[in-house]
This record gives C-alpha cells, sequence and structure tokens, in this order.
C-alpha cells in the first residue's frame, strides 16, 4: 500500500516536473500567446467604448428623426430621409455595427411590408437580431406576413408559429397562433387549424383572440369532419 503511495507521488512530481520544463522550453512562445490574449480582449473592449459608443451617440440623433417620420406614416422620409436627417437605409450603411443601426432593420423591414415590397421586408427583418423577446417575436411574425402576401403559405405558417412560440405571452402569441390556425386552413389541414384554436381557448382565453376563437373553432371543426 505504501508503495503505491509513493508511486502516486512520484507520478505527480513527474508530472509537474514535465510541466515546468514544457513552461521553461516556451516561455517565449506562451508570453505571446498571453500577450496577444490580452491585446485582443482589451481590444474588443477599446472597440466597444472608443468607436462604437460614439457612433451609436450619433446613430441615435438620425434614429430619433427617423422614426417620428416612421410613427406618422411618412414612410418614404422614414426610409430615405429629409435632406437633413438620415433615413433608415443611410442609418444600416452607415452605423451597422451599432444598436441603432440593427434596430433600423427592424423599422425599414415594416416599412417595406406597409408599403407593399414584401422581398425587402423580408430581407430587413430577417437581418434584425435581437434579445428583446417580445419585438424579435413581433419582427419574426412580420416576415410571416409578408410570406402570406407572396402566396408562400408555408413558409408564413413556419414563421407564424416562430413568433406564438418564442415566448409565450398573452400579447403576441395569440395573435401569431390564430394566424398560423389560418394559414393551416389555407392548406386545408383543418384538424391542424382545430389544434391550434383549442390552444387559444384553453390558453389564452382572456385575449382577444380567445373571446372570438370559438366561432373559429366550430367552422374548422366541421371543415375536419367533411
Amino acid at each position: 500500500m505504501a508503495k503505491d503511495k509513493d508511486e502516486t507521488i512520484v507520478d505527480v512530481v513527474e508530472v509537474y516536473s514535465k510541466t515546468e520544463r514544457y513552461i521553461e522550453e516556451n516561455q517565449k512562445s506562451l508570453s505571446i500567446i498571453i500577450i496577444a490574449i490580452v491585446c485582443i480582449v482589451g481590444g474588443f473592449f477599446a472597440y466597444k467604448k472608443l468607436y462604437v459608443g460614439p457612433l451609436e451617440i450619433e446613430a441615435q440623433s438620425q434614429m430619433f428623426v427617423a422614426e417620428k417620420y416612421f410613427r406618422t406614416d411618412s414612410l418614404n422620409k422614414a426610409i430615405n430621409g429629409d435632406g437633413n436627417y438620415l433615413g433608415f437605409l443611410d442609418i444600416i450603411d452607415e452605423y451597422s455595427v451599432t444598436p441603432s443601426g440593427n434596430l433600423a432593420n427592424y423599422y425599414l423591414g415594416i416599412c417595406y411590408l406597409r408599403l407593399g415590397d414584401y422581398q425587402g421586408a423580408i430581407e430587413y427583418l430577417s437581418a434584425y437580431d435581437s434579445d428583446d423577446e417580445m419585438v424579435s417575436s413581433i419582427a419574426t411574425g412580420a416576415i410571416g406576413d409578408a410570406y402570406m402576401e407572396l402566396g408562400e403559405t408555408e413558409n408564413a405558417l413556419d414563421y407564424y408559429l416562430q413568433a406564438a412560440n418564442k415566448k409565450r405571452n398573452d400579447f403576441t402569441s395569440p395573435i401569431y397562433l390564430m394566424k398560423a390556425a389560418m394559414a393551416y386552413e389555407e392548406l386545408q389541414k383543418f384538424e391542424k387549424a382545430v389544434g391550434i384554436y383549442k390552444d387559444i381557448k384553453d390558453n389564452f382565453s382572456d385575449t382577444k383572440e380567445g373571446l372570438e376563437v370559438e366561432k373559429y373553432l366550430s367552422r374548422a371543426k366541421a371543415l375536419a369532419s367533411n
């Protein structure tokens, strides 16, 4: 037993000796690697603070005006600017690395959706990336709306289901579940539509969609039984 213990101690000592020897022999290379890691990490934080930070302040001042035009349905000015302030298109070009540049993708996609440019809507809404699950769900659902307008019901359905189930809540989920059920009906998948309508009835009964769902459920059941 003591012998085994001694052998273990010898093994550990040998490992440490080899490690120390490796460090000594490769000290220069290891130092370069450590310095490189420090430079990369430090450079990233410097980039965010010294470059992206001031750029974001500029972008916000431009976005404020573009958002105002968006809210008042002056969509051409929201997209292209008014000669003094940039529109969403140029904000995306000039401030793409900033949060405002990212948000401009969402606004631009919704503008194009309202104007009937459905491919443009899909392009920019797909480019929008957000941790905000509510706005992200709305963007995803809007892509579904664009595909529905293009007659691509299967694609629309996929996005409606994604939007409804990203983070289920009483605001966005029943809206997109209802749209998904109607897409199923358009595809003549009435049993699937019944399942979605039941989901709304069981889990979102106090919402606008929940209060109206019974008539849609009855219709889908009747169609499913034919």
